[in-house]
C-alpha cells in the first residue's frame, strides 16, 4: 500500500449541506449534501487516482467517551438539520457502490478512527492523506502523514504548513488546542489565553504539561490564569487528544478502492434524481447494443429525390437542422436530418455536392405540405432556420421538448441529451466532440460530413423514440389539452414575435449612456467624499470593510468571507444610513448601464436593425414565458431611468405606433374566482379599486378616507397572500413589527374568509397529491411539500398557493396570444405582436389600424375565459414603449 486517502465523510457531508442550495428528489427528500459528497469523492478519485481509500463516518453515540470526561462537550452544537440525517444514511449506501471502503465504529468519533488508521498505515510504509478540514487531525502530521484540504484546491499541509498556520509544530497541536480551546467542540481551554500566548508558551516549554509544571515561574496574569485552571487545562488536553487505539481491520486489502458497481450505482442515481451523475455512469458502461443502425448520408440528387418521395408518403416526419449558430435568425443551414422509424435516419448536407440552394428548393414543398406533420426537439429553433430560407413549416404536430416540459415542469432541463440518457440509457455525442470549444472551436460547416451525419441522425432517431413515449404519457396523465391546445400552437406564435423583433433607437441610447455615466461618476465621488477615501465600489469585500468596520454600521448578515453587502442586506439599512442609500442608487445605475444601455445595441441584428429576443417556453415551473438574449421582460418601469431605456424602443416608421394591452390585476381576479370570496367578487364586479377596498375594510374607514399609506399596506397584503408571504416577510416589506404584520394578516383572513379557505385548500391538496394544478390542468410537482426541513416545506406551501394563480395567469395570456394571432392573421394584417411581458402584450401597429386592432385585441383578451369576476384590460398607445 503506497498511499492511503482517509476521508472525513461526516465533515464532507456537513460542508456540502451548507454549501449547496436546496436539491430534492422526486419524493421531495433533500439531496444537496449527498450530491456534494458524491462530487467530492469523484473529484478526489479523478485528481489522485488512489488505489487505497476509506470513508470514515462518526459512529453511533460517538460523543459518549468524551461526554464522560466533560458533560458539556459539543454542547454548543446545533442538532443536525432534519433533512441531513437521511442523506448520511444514503452516503453510507453510496460508498460501497462506488467501491469506496467504509469505516463506521460504534461509540467512536471519526477523528479517532482516522487517527488510528493513519498511524497504522504510516507504520506500514504508506504515504497517508487525511482528507479533512478538522484542525484536531493536524496533531498527526509528519513526513508520512499530511492533511489534504480538498475544498481548498487540494491544498496539502505538511509539518511546515502546519507550523505556518498555527505557529506550533504538529506534535504540539493538541497542547495548543488545549490552551486556546476549540469552540466547534465546546472545548473550554484556558480562559484568557489565546493563540499568541499558546504559541509563545509552547515555544518556550514545549508542551502543556511542562507549561503547567513551570506555571509558578511565570509572572503576572499568565501565572494566575494557569495556576487557577490546571484541571481545566488537563481536561481540555484529554478532550482534544485523539484516541489511536481504535479497532479496525489491519489489512491493506480492506482499504482497496474497488471498481464501481455500475448497475446498482445507476439505480441509486436514478432514485436520487441525479441526472448529471447518471451521465457519468452511462459513459463508463459498455454501450448498449443498438442492433443494425441505418444512418444514411444523402449527398446526390437522385438519392435526395428518392428520399423526398419516401417522406412525401409519410404522415409524420421527425426532423432536425444543423447550423452555424445557436441564434436561429442569424444561423446558416449546414444540413437537415429526417427520421420516420427507429434506428433509420437520413442526413442531407448543404456543404456537400448538392449545395444549400438545391436542398432548400427540393425540400420546400415537403415542409409546406399541410397534410404532413413535422416534429422536432425544440422545433421553434428549426422553424426559424427554415424561415431564413423562406420555407414555412405548415404542420407542426409535436415537439418533444415541450412534451417533456408539460409532463415535468418542475425539472429545469429538458435537453435531448438528458432525456435520451434518462429514458434510453443513451449517452449522446456531445456537440463539443464535433466543433471543439473555446479558442479551438470550429463552425459546424467545417465538421466532416460523416461526423455531422452521424450526429444529426442520432438526434432525429432519439427524438422519434422520445415522441412515442411522451405522447403516450400525455394521454395517460390527461395533459393533452395543455400540450396540443396551448403549448404547441404557441410555438409558431412565438416564432413570429421573435422574428418581427423590436427596433432600437441606438443614437438615443448612446446619448442616455453619456448622461448615466455622468451620474455614475457623480455618485462615486459623493460616496468617496462621505467615506473619506476611494475604494472599489464593485468589491463586496472592500465595501464590507468600509461599511461595517470603518463606518461601524451594525452588520446584518455574516458570510464565510465577512459581512454580506447584498441588496437584501443594504435595503434593510438604507433608511437609517444615507451612505447605503447612495450605494444602492449607484448599483442600480451601474446595473442598468451594463445590462441595457451598453449591451442592447450589441444585440441588434445588423441585417434587420432589430433586437430579436428568444422566448423560452420551458424555463419556468409555473408556465410563464421567459425572455432571453436579451431579457426584455425585466426592463424596469417604476424608475425614471428604466422608463428612459424603454423610450429607446420605438417603431422605425413615423406612421406606426406601439399598442400596449395588459390585464388589470389578473392574479387578484383569479384569487377572487378560485376562492369564491363574496367580498372580493363584489369589489371586482363593481369595478372598485381593490387595494382601497381592502384598506377600507381592514382599517374600518370609508373608502374616501383611505390614505396612501393605508392603501400601500393593503396592497402589500393583497399581493403577499398570493405569494404565501408570512408575518416576517410582510413586516420587513412594510417596516412594521412582526406582531403588527401578524395581526394584519389575521384581520385580512377574517374579512376575506374565502381567501383563507383557498390558501388552506391549496396546501392540503398539494400535500395529498404532491402537485399544484392550474385552471387548465397544468401540473407542477412540488415534492418538497412533505420535506422534513421546515424552511423547504414552508417554501413549498407558498408555491402550492401561488402556482394555481400565476400558472393560470400564464395559461390565460398564452391562450389570448394564440387567439389574437389567429384573428389578425385571418384579417390579413402584417405581424403586429412584438412582446409579451407576463400579463401584458405589446403590438406595433400602423396608425390607421390603431382603433380597429385595439378594439379587437381588447375584446379577445377579455373573453378568453368566463370567470366569476370580469376580465378587464388596460390599453395604451404611444410612439415608443415608455409612452405605453
Amino acid at each position: 500500500m503506497k498511499e492511503l486517502y482517509i476521508i472525513d465523510a461526516s465533515g464532507f457531508l456537513f460542508r456540502a449541506y451548507y454549501a449547496i442550495r436546496n436539491m430534492t428528489n422526486a419524493e421531495g427528500e433533500s439531496t444537496n449534501a449527498l450530491f456534494g459528497f458524491i462530487r467530492s469523492m469523484q473529484k478526489l478519485i479523478n485528481d489522485f487516482h488512489p488505489e487505497h481509500m476509506v470513508a470514515v463516518f462518526d459512529g453511533p453515540n460517538n460523543w459518549q467517551s468524551r461526554l464522560d470526561i466533560y458533560p458539556d462537550y459539543k454542547a454548543n452544537r446545533r442538532e443536525a438539520p432534519p433533512d441531513l440525517s437521511h442523506q448520511m444514511v444514503w452516503a453510507r449506501e453510496f460508498c460501497p457502490l462506488m467501491g469506496i471502503p467504509l469505516l463506521d465504529v460504534p461509540n467512536v468519533e471519526a477523528d479517532d478512527t482516522m487517527g488510528s488508521v493513519a498511524l497504522w498505515a504510516a507504520e506500514q510504509g504508506a504515504k497517508v492523506y487525511l482528507c479533512s478540514s478538522d484542525k484536531d487531525l493536524c496533531q498527526f502530521v509528519n513526513d508520512n502523514i499530511s492533511m489534504l484540504h480538498a475544498h481548498k484546491d487540494n491544498k496539502i499541509l505538511g509539518p511546515a504548513e502546519v507550523k505556518e498556520a498555527f505557529g506550533v509544530k504538529p506534535h504540539q497541536i493538541r497542547d495548543y488546542l488545549a490552551i486556546v480551546g476549540d469552540t466547534s467542540d465546546n472545548v473550554p481551554g484556558v480562559p484568557g489565553l489565546g493563540p499568541k500566548a499558546a504559541e509563545s508558551l509552547l515555544g518556550e516549554y514545549g508542551s502543556l504539561e511542562e507549561i503547567l509544571q513551570h506555571a509558578g515561574e511565570l509572572s503576572g496574569k499568565r501565572k494566575e490564569t494557569l495556576t487557577d485552571n490546571v484541571d481545566l487545562a488537563r481536561m481540555s488536553l484529554e478532550l482534544v487528544t485523539i484516541d489511536t487505539n481504535i479497532e479496525f481491520p489491519h489489512s491493506s486489502q480492506f482499504f482497496t478502492l474497488d471498481p464501481p458497481i455500475l448497475p446498482e450505482l445507476k439505480t441509486f442515481y436514478q432514485q436520487k434524481n441525479f441526472r448529471n451523475l447518471l451521465k457519468d455512469v452511462e459513459s463508463l458502461q459498455a454501450p448498449a447494443d443498438e442492433g443494425d443502425l441505418e444512418y444514411v448520408t444523402v449527398d446526390d440528387e437522385a438519392a435526395l429525390n428518392n428520399l423526398v418521395k419516401t417522406l412525401s408518403e409519410t404522415k409524420e416526419i421527425c426532423f432536425d437542422t444543423e447550423t452555424t449558430d445557436i441564434h436561429p435568425i442569424t444561423a446558416k443551414l449546414v444540413g437537415i436530418g429526417f427520421c420516420i422509424e427507429p434506428k433509420k435516419a437520413w442526413y442531407i448536407p448543404c456543404n456537400g455536392r448538392l449545395g444549400t440552394e438545391k436542398v432548400i428548393a427540393t425540400l420546400k414543398p415537403l415542409f409546406e405540405n399541410p397534410k404532413i406533420g413535422f416534429y422536432a426537439h425544440n422545433a421553434k429553433y428549426d422553424i426559424h432556420v427554415l424561415k431564413n430560407y423562406e420555407v414555412d413549416t405548415a404542420n407542426l404536430c409535436f415537439d418533444t421538448i415541450l412534451a417533456s416540459y408539460v409532463l415535468n415542469a418542475h425539472e429545469r432541463k429538458h435537453s435531448l441529451d438528458i432525456l435520451a440518457l434518462e429514458r434510453f440509457g443513451k449517452v449522446k455525442t456531445p456537440i463539443t466532440d464535433l466543433i471543439g470549444k473555446g479558442k479551438k472551436e470550429i463552425s459546424m460547416w467545417d465538421v466532416p460530413i460523416p461526423q455531422a451525419s452521424e450526429y444529426c441522425c442520432e438526434d432525429v432517431d432519439y427524438t422519434l423514440r422520445l415522441k412515442k413515449q411522451l405522447e403516450k404519457e400525455l394521454e395517460e396523465r390527461k395533459l393533452t389539452s395543455i400540450f396540443y391546445d396551448i403549448e404547441l400552437p404557441l410555438v409558431k406564435v412565438l416564432a413570429k414575435i421573435e422574428r418581427k423583433g423590436m427596433f432600437l433607437d441606438i443614437p438615443y441610447l448612446k446619448e442616455l449612456g453619456v448622461e448615466v455615466r455622468q451620474k455614475i461618476a457623480s455618485s462615486r465621488e459623493a460616496i468617496f467624499a462621505d467615506v473619506g477615501e476611494e475604494f472599489n465600489l464593485n468589491s463586496p469585500k472592500q465595501l464590507s470593510q468600509i461599511l461595517f468596520e470603518k463606518l461601524e454600521i451594525p452588520p446584518v448578515k455574516k458570510t464565510a468571507t465577512g459581512y454580506s453587502t447584498n441588496a437584501e442586506v443594504l435595503e434593510k439599512l438604507r433608511h437609517d444610513y444615507p451612505i447605503v442609500n447612495h450605494i444602492l442608487d449607484y448599483r442600480q445605475l451601474e446595473k442598468l448601464r451594463s445590462t441595457y444601455i451598453d449591451n442592447l445595441p450589441r444585440q441588434v441584428n445588423p441585417e434587420t436593425h432589430r433586437i430579436h429576443c428568444n422566448f423560452n417556453q420551458t424555463g419556468t415551473a409555473t408556465g410563464r414565458l421567459a425572455s432571453q438574449d436579451p431579457n426584455l421582460q425585466n426592463i424596469p418601469v417604476r424608475t425614471e431611468l428604466g422608463r428612459k431605456i424603454r423610450h429607446a424602443f420605438r417603431p422605425d416608421t413615423p406612421d406606426t405606433s406601439y399598442l400596449s394591452v395588459d390585464y388589470s390585476q389578473i392574479e387578484l381576479r383569479l384569487m377572487a374566482h378560485f376562492s369564491e370570496d363574496p367580498a372580493l367578487i363584489e369589489a371586482f364586479q363593481n369595478n372598485q379599486d381593490i387595494h382601497q377596498h381592502t384598506a377600507s375594510r381592514i382599517f374600518e374607514v370609508f373608502p374616501e378616507q383611505v390614505t396612501p399609506e393605508m392603501r400601500r399596506r393593503a396592497k402589500a397584503v393583497n399581493f403577499g397572500i398570493m405569494y404565501g408571504q408570512g408575518a416576517h416577510g410582510l413586516s420587513q416589506q412594510l417596516g412594521i413589527s412582526r406582531r403588527e404584520a401578524k395581526d394584519f394578516i389575521a384581520k385580512y383572513f377574517e374579512l376575506y374568509a374565502g381567501v383563507q379557505g383557498f390558501v388552506e385548500d391549496c396546501i392540503e391538496k398539494c400535500q395529498e397529491t404532491g402537485k399544484a394544478v392550474t385552471m387548465t390542468g397544468r401540473e407542477r410537482a412540488i415534492p418538497e411539500i412533505t420535506n422534513k426541513n421546515p424552511m423547504l416545506r414552508s417554501a413549498a406551501e407558498r408555491l402550492a398557493v401561488n402556482t394555481p394563480l400565476q400558472g393560470s395567469q400564464a395559461d390565460l395570456i398564452k391562450i389570448a396570444m394564440i387567439q389574437i394571432d389567429q384573428l389578425l392573421t385571418e384579417r390579413g394584417y402584417p405581424q403586429m405582436m412584438i412582446l409579451q411581458i407576463h400579463d401584458e402584450l405589446l403590438f406595433e401597429i400602423p396608425d390607421h389600424l390603431a382603433d380597429e386592432v385595439s378594439s379587437a385585441v381588447k375584446k379577445t383578451m377579455e373573453e378568453v375565459w368566463e370567470l366569476k369576476v370580469p376580465l378587464i384590460v388596460n390599453i395604451k398607445v404611444g410612439k415608443n414603449w415608455e409612452q405605453c
